[in-house]
This record gives C-alpha cells, structure tokens and sequence, in this order.
C-alpha cells in the first residue's frame, strides 16, 4: 500500500481586511495580505485500491462531512481515478478562528492525492477544484504570502520578512456569514495598491484594520477580551479573517506568560513559503 504521512496544513493570517465593495450576488469585493504560518494540522494518507474514502480522527474530531474528503471527492470526479484513500488526520488548528484551517487542509488534501493518486494535474487545475471549495483554498494551493483582492480569487505573490507573532484565540468562535450579512459590517473602504504596501509594509499595516473586527467583537465578547490580554502584555493586537482569534507581532524571544483559561495563545512563526510549494507543477513553469 502506497502511504503519504506527515503532509503539513499551515494556518494563515489575515495581517489586514479591508471590504471596498459587495457585488449584487451578495459576494464581498475585500484586499488583504495572507501570511503562513507554523502552526498547522498534520495528515496521513494511505492509498485505497476500492476507490472508497475513509477518515479517521486521531486528535479533535471533525465534522462527519469536513473539507478534507470533500476536496477528495471533488479530486475523483475531475479525474475518474479508480483510487481511494484512508485519510488520518491531526486537527490542531482552531474552528472558526479566521485562520483558514479547513481551506488548508483541502489544500494540503488536494495536493497529497495528486501525488498519492499518480494524477499529474497542474497547479492551475488544482486551484480550479480548490476554488469551488473554499475561496481561500487557492491560496494554499498556490503556497506564498500574499497579496489578496477580488471575492480572494485574486492573488499576487509578495515578500514578507520573518515575523513572530502571538496568536490568541477565544473558546468561542465566529461564523463567517453572521459577520458578513451583519447590517453594521463596513463595506466602503477606499481601495490599496499592491505597490502602496510593497512601497513601506510598516506605515501601510500601521493605518489598516480588519473591517470585521468591530462587528466580530460585538457578537463575541472573547475577541475583546483577547485583544485586552494582549495589551496587558504591551501588544497591539489585530483579529484575522472573520475571527475569532487575534494577534500581535512579537520579540522573537518572548516569552509567553500563562493565558486566562477561556483563551488559547500560541507563540509563532511566519513562513517564508508553504512545505508544499512545488508538489502539483504549473502550466507557466
């Protein structure tokens, strides 16, 4: 039996979010800059000869239908590939965090089975399948920070320095369509430039925001009290994605005190790429 054990599902972080319009389907129109993270869930994949889908759960336990055999299942419909797998999975990421942790791990699922399953698709139809799962899941696929726009199907490679940041996440978590539908929710920001952030990233992160975060912390009293621990520590934090969990940029040798009870914190590391950058080829290279 054919195995791929140990495939890395890196977390991201949205370093800021800005929503500049919504088109009349109801999609947002948002930019943003995503940066990997080490923080990550792990995977294990044995090869089916049945072409049956199995998941075991070997740390918290997923939804009965999660992302993962979902993009397995989409990956087999493309291809009519007569394989299966039996997919084990370390699930350390948060739910509902705004960290990107179930499109990661379609990615990473995506990517796996291209290679367990012998399919030779591009990048590029990857990201095709990827789409329709998750709009973040190209991103993964794709493996650089990045520059984002669009409804997220617009992504531009960038260079971050190596940052080290403190991520804190509440027991609660935050739906992403109770944020986006919220009344309240800023919809208005004046768009950037790629060549405004690219010119001085410092100054430009300085004045952004999460245009979420006014509304996320309303409807969860633990972003706030998130962003009031960081501060106890001389840290100006900022949640990510639709929340609920937040973050800092941090000393490298920082050490991190205890959290109260009802917060998660955990001191990481940007990414320079994804561990599986170069797994799937493209149709440029």
């Amino acid at each position: 039996m054919q195995s791929l054990h140990d495939i890395p599902a890196p977390a991201k972080l949205n370093l800021f979010l800005h929503i500049t319009d919504r088109r009349a389907d109801g999609y947002h129109l948002l930019q943003s800059v995503f940066m990997l993270i080490d923080w990550a869930d792990t995977l294990h994949f044995d090869r089916r000869a049945d072409g049956q889908l199995s998941r075991e759960d070997l740390l918290a336990p997923l939804p009965a239908d999660d992302l993962i055999l979902r993009a397995a299942r989409a990956l087999q419909a493309a291809t009519g590939t007569p394989y299966g797998a039996h997919i084990a999975i370390e699930k350390r990421l948060p739910a509902q965090a705004g960290m990107g942790g179930g499109s990661s791990d379609a990615a990473s699922a995506l990517l796996a089975l291209n290679r367990l399953w012998q399919l030779r698709l591009t990048l590029e139809k990857l990201c095709a399948i990827g789409l329709k799962l998750g709009a973040d899941v190209p991103f993964f696929l794709r493996g650089h920070n990045a520059w984002v726009e669009g409804i997220g199907d617009s992504i531009t490679p960038v260079q971050l320095p190596q940052h080290h940041v403190l991520v804190v996440k509440p027991m609660a978590g935050l739906e992403t369509r109770a944020i986006f539908t919220d009344p309240s929710l800023r919809r208005d920001s004046i768009p950037a430039t790629i060549s405004g952030f690219a010119a001085d990233p410092k100054a430009f992160l300085k004045e952004a925001r999460n245009d979420l975060q006014p509304v996320a912390q309303r409807l969860c009293t633990g972003v706030t009290q998130a962003l009031d621990w960081l501060a106890t520590l001389g840290l100006e934090g900022r949640m990510t994605g639709s929340g609920s969990a937040v973050f800092a940029w941090a000393p490298p040798d920082m050490r991190v005190p205890t959290a109260p009870d009802t917060l998660l914190a955990r001191l990481c590391c940007s990414l320079e790429a994804h561990p599986l950058v170069g797994w799937a080829t493209s149709e440029k290279s």
